[in-house]
């Protein structure tokens, strides 16, 4: 096989509707889903053939907050692809999520109140932990084990006479304030997910810098507020049966109540009829919804120091240095 979109955690949420979205536009296109839980996997590639039976969809098991599980899968990814044309980092976990109720409250009778509804900021708190790598999980799975599987994809990314691009799924809730780059694993914090979608917006940039030259782009999307696994986990149900109508309601103000899955893939699948070359590395690309429900894409400009990109890209590297050396590869997949 020649080349092929690889798309990680796309057995549910955004990751499947990209999935469904990219068929829809062109059903020959070779998709590879990397994904952690196989039988789920093997379910959601059967509903894409089923819509598309022509569809060349294959599985390879994935999970980033594994550093052995990402060689292996990168070994086999090379082994099957002679390049990849994209590449979808979608993978993410905001484990142990509590609501701050007082900021809520308080912020639902202040001139905030749209703002802190659109981008939660001050309003979710997690409770991070350690992986079997000795690295802080929201770190690893959002952020490190995506940048360690770029380094070993490189020669299946890099290729001049056809660019490839990286697009990374971030987060309004990215804020700089949330970050450090004296603590970029967030262990000391309560902010794991927002540091590490910001710290998603550095690599990014980082990248961009080390690697167009070789024809490898990188840019980062906002979904939007989306309906997803991920957000139902922050809040009981009965909580959120009582929030949707009033989140309908909330869309004719803010333009980033996208709700569906469908609707937050739009700026990956905009993404993908771009040519690489010509977008801006320091552009943040939100999936938007009309209150009609109409989607586009908007362009922002990210809050983010060049000279603080590159400093972190530097840090990436010498971790990657130091966990490599002392890890021992698998021969197959845990």
């Amino acid at each position: 096989v020649d080349s092929a979109l690889l798309s990680l955690a796309c057995y549910s949420g955004i990751g499947f509707a990209l999935c469904k979205r990219l068929l829809q536009e062109d059903a020959g296109v070779q998709l590879c889903l990397a994904c952690r839980n196989m039988q789920k996997a093997t379910a959601t590639k059967a509903m894409l053939l089923a819509a598309h039976p022509s569809a060349q969809v294959s599985l390879v098991h994935l999970d980033v907050s594994s550093l052995e599980s990402i060689l292996w899968a990168a070994s086999e990814i090379q082994h099957r692809f002679q390049h990849l044309d994209y590449l979808f980092l979608n993978a993410g976990i905001m484990p142990n999520t509590h609501v701050n109720f007082k900021a809520l409250i308080s912020g639902l009778f202040s001139g905030e109140a749209v703002h802190m509804l659109s981008t939660a900021e001050g309003l979710l708190t997690q409770e991070d932990s350690v992986t079997s790598d000795g690295l802080q999980e929201v770190f690893e799975t959002n952020l490190f084990g995506h940048f360690i599987l770029i380094r070993q994809l490189e020669p299946l990314l890099c290729r001049l006479e056809k660019p490839s691009q990286l697009i990374w799924t971030s987060s309004s809730n990215a804020r700089k304030s949330a970050f450090s780059l004296m603590d970029y694993q967030h262990s000391k914090g309560k902010e794991s997910y927002s540091s590490s979608k910001y710290a998603t917006d550095l690599a990014s940039v980082a990248l961009n810098k080390h690697f167009n030259k070789q024809g490898l782009y990188s840019s980062v999307v906002c979904p939007g507020l989306v309906m997803t696994n991920l957000t139902y986990g922050i809040l009981p149900s009965f909580f959120w049966k009582l929030l949707m109508p009033v989140m309908w309601i909330i869309r004719f103000f803010t333009n980033t109540y996208t709700l569906t899955p469908y609707n937050g893939a739009e700026a990956q699948v905009w993404l993908v009829r771009q040519k690489p070359e010509s977008l801006d590395a320091l552009t943040k690309y939100h999936s938007c919804t009309s209150p009609l429900g109409g989607n586009y894409v908007e362009s922002r400009k990210m809050d983010v120091d060049e000279e603080i990109a590159e400093r972190f890209y530097q840090k990436l590297l010498e971790l990657e240095k130091q966990v490599l050396a002392r890890l021992t590869v698998p021969l197959s997949p845990k």
